[in-house]
């Protein structure tokens, strides 16, 4: 259960990221608060997403990411009934190349 405490924390924790200016701001900030394997998740399953939105499949997604099933699935699952983020993200960074 999400407590009051928990939002106040993860709200913080989202502007701390909006105030980063830059690339390089960003990197020292994510090296500073998670693990090497925390960012290896997360930085695999945004990959996953842009595999799973350009129409690849399980199997390719697992052979070229690593990721399990189950991650591709939880993925999946966000991109299809999720609140939208994974598709915002993806969008500018394809804005930007």
């Amino acid at each position: 259960m999400i407590t009051d405490k928990d939002r106040s924390n993860m709200k913080q924790f989202f502007k701390a990221v909006l105030a980063l200016e830059d690339e390089e701001e960003c990197r020292k900030f994510f090296d500073d608060v998670a693990t090497i394997k925390e960012l290896l998740d997360l930085s695999a399953r945004l990959e996953v997403a842009r595999m799973l939105t350009e129409g690849a499949v399980f199997s390719e997604i697992s052979k070229e990411t690593g990721a399990s099933s189950a991650t591709i699935s939880r993925v999946n699952k966000c991109i299809s009934y999720g609140e939208g983020g994974y598709e915002t993200v993806l969008a500018r960074l394809r804005e930007d190349n």
